[in-house]
């Protein structure tokens, strides 16, 4: 656990949109992986010139307490249901948070948390719950190729229904990038408004970036999430029409090249698209590239 180059650039530019990590909590104690030159770099570029990034780095023994001080935080806990990294709260989050803590937060950090806790549907809950109304969830989650990392990988049809208006949350920005320095990021469409499954096949391990609001204070799951396919049956009414010109040159070509050489121009496209892209076969119109 913890916020590597890409998870610590991420954390700091929320923070110069608007986030407020004033009272955080994080989901498990997390650590920092990054170089001092290279925090220094993510915190100048942000406004920090003058952030003693060694300092940050030692202070804590490692740990990103000294991070969100510098970002502005006054209150700082850590949640983990053992005690062997020093967290604040000892909680398991496979269960229901107590009472005390509910409202308590601006922010609520998971750096790679979730996909470890079993019960996932208890454990984000209870991170909405975590928040005042306002406050901000931000989630860095394996999305692809993270096989045997943890319990789960996630796509973003379940943060899209997680964080929506019935919960009393919004998404702020979703993103996505594969785990290598100087990632491209891509913000991610909502299957909902895009009407369609948001696919994606690739060849490195990759992540989402999720900050969602509280806006209002809602009961949280009080009718549990539906895919929004399922619950948009007539999506498939709108599905494009091939044209029957279409239809007839597909035909054409398929009297003239053995199926053989098609299928294996197509396994070929695919396998190259994967290599070279790092939304591989996702779709330009699901996965536009930002700039941060």
């Amino acid at each position: 656990m913890g916020l590597d180059i890409n998870g610590a650039r991420l954390i700091v530019k929320a923070k110069s949109d608007g986030v407020s990590y004033e009272k955080v909590v994080t989901i498990g104690r997390q650590g920092l992986h990054l170089s001092a030159g290279e925090l220094k770099k993510i915190l100048s570029a942000s406004g920090y010139q003058t952030a003693d990034a060694s300092k940050i780095l030692l202070g804590q023994n490692g740990y990103s307490e000294p991070l969100f001080e510098t970002l502005g935080a006054s209150v700082i806990d850590s949640i983990d249901a053992s005690e062997y990294e020093n967290a604040s709260i000892i909680h398991d989050m496979n269960l229901p948070i107590p009472d005390h803590l509910k409202g308590k937060y601006t922010a609520v950090v998971d750096g790679g948390t979730l996909e470890h806790v079993f019960n996932f549907p208890i454990a984000i809950k209870n991170c909405l719950e975590l928040l005042e109304t306002g406050g901000t969830y931000i989630g860095i989650t394996p999305a692809n190729n993270f096989f045997g990392h943890g319990f789960y990988q996630f796509s973003p049809e379940l943060y899209f229904r997680i964080f929506n208006e019935e919960n009393g949350f919004k998404i702020v920005r979703m993103l996505f990038y594969i785990d290598k320095k100087g990632a491209t990021v891509y913000e991610v469409s909502d299957p909902n408004e895009v009407k369609s499954r948001v696919l994606l096949s690739n060849t490195s391990p990759s992540y989402l970036f999720i900050i969602a609001q509280r806006v209002t204070k809602k009961e949280i799951f009080s009718r549990p999430p539906l895919q929004s396919d399922y619950e948009n049956i007539s999506w498939k009414h709108n599905q494009p029409v091939t044209s029957t010109a279409n239809l007839r040159l597909r035909s054409l070509v398929k009297k003239l090249v053995p199926v053989s050489i098609i299928q294996h121009v197509i396994k070929s496209s695919d396998f190259v698209k994967k290599l070279i892209r790092p939304t591989g076969t996702g779709k330009r119109i699901f996965f536009k590239k930002t700039e941060l």
